[in-house]
């Protein structure tokens, strides 16, 4: 891929999308198509709490990554330059940054932000929203969550290109209340990725073509209705057992649990790593089948890092509850790293800038191919 690419201004890649639509692998799988080709490659990723999934996934493939938690990048935009930052010395050509799953209105709170006042510090690539077929039909259903509807639609309004996820599995794709470009990709298999790098590093498309208008009490009722689990803990085994035995049965306990006390899955996973290797497992909804990720057929090991994180229509304590009554289920010793159960605080944005602004210098900023 000759893209033109150098650390001086590194690329600045947003990868947006609702919860479980499958941002961190095409991230990943982008990644790792750029590296085999010699390029240098970062991430930042984002959740309202700490221990990620995603982050622990992401450097386990051995890609440079930092995080920014305890909030969204648009209520942390100072911590999200800062692990830019952080992140130079490595000099690195692309930074992927992915936002948190529930987080909206991106163009007027970080990209418009980025154009107006660091155009000298990145090339900007357009928003791209992941979106899971299988989630779109649910979120644009007439019976749908109004909550998560709200969401979901103004994160794809406010797209500058459109990314079905989940090809391999998926045939019938919904139309979406856009007018961003649609393209259709499976990470897993590598459809689609490299065509998709070749887009949005060739400084044709807009980036944060448009904001939204958008009711941040509202959103903030939306963000609320939701209960966030993050849960890590490490794992001692009197006899060696692999990280699938793990996963598998704490996964299908949670799945049980969760629907039999109408807890609506918004987004499980689970991560098991050990010395053998990870396996992880996630589900976007109720009454799916996971997507397995890893080395399924890692060999047994004795010590085990777990973390979970799970997204659901809930309280809170109900779904501590569930969690903790599952892991209880697990073999071995268990010292708990960090538990955290809550609803999301009310978004307050650093910055917002209501209207595009015009990209600085886009003929500098294209990645001749």
């Amino acid at each position: 891929m000759n893209t033109g690419l150098n650390s001086e201004h590194p690329w600045f890649v947003p990868i947006g999308g609702f919860l479980a639509a499958g941002k961190t692998t095409l991230l990943c799988a982008a990644a790792q198509t750029l590296v085999s080709e010699g390029h240098r490659v970062a991430a930042i990723l984002n959740d309202q709490g700490n221990d990620l999934v995603d982050t622990a996934l992401v450097r386990g493939s051995g890609l440079t990554a930092d995080q920014v938690t305890g909030g969204c990048f648009c209520c942390r935009f100072s911590d999200l330059l800062e692990a830019a930052g952080g992140l130079a010395k490595h000099h690195p050509e692309i930074i992927f940054v992915e936002p948190v799953g529930s987080c909206t209105d991106l163009s007027a709170t970080i990209l418009q932000v980025l154009k107006r006042d660091h155009a000298d510090r990145f090339r900007l690539a357009p928003l791209t929203v992941v979106v899971d077929p299988a989630q779109a039909r649910a979120a644009l259903a007439a019976h749908a969550n109004p909550d998560i509807a709200f969401l979901f639609r103004n994160q794809v309004e406010e797209a500058d290109l459109i990314c079905f996820s989940k090809c391999d599995r998926e045939t019938e794709f919904p139309g979406l209340p856009t007018s961003a470009p649609v393209r259709y990709l499976s990470a897993i298999h590598g459809r689609g990725v490299s065509a998709w790098l070749h887009e949005i590093l060739s400084g044709r498309l807009a980036c944060g073509r448009a904001t939204l208008n958008i009711d941040y009490q509202r959103y903030a009722r939306a963000e609320a209705a939701l209960g966030w689990l993050n849960y890590h803990a490490r794992l001692c085994l009197k006899d060696p057992i692999m990280p699938a035995l793990i996963v598998g049965p704490l996964f299908d306990s949670l799945q049980r649990e969760l629907e039999r006390k109408n807890a609506r899955i918004v987004h499980l996973k689970v991560i098991d790593q050990a010395e053998s290797g990870y396996v992880k497992a996630a589900v976007s909804g109720c009454g799916q089948e996971p997507i397995v990720e890893g080395a399924v057929d890692a060999s047994p090991a004795w010590e085990h890092e777990l973390v979970v994180n799970l997204r659901a229509v809930a309280a809170p304590e109900r779904i501590r509850e569930i969690v903790a009554d599952s892991v209880k289920a697990l073999p071995g010793s268990k010292t708990e790293v960090r538990l955290e159960c809550f609803r999301p605080a009310p978004p307050r944005p650093e910055h917002r800038v209501a209207h595009p602004q015009k990209r600085a210098g886009s003929r500098q900023n294209s990645a001749p191919f």
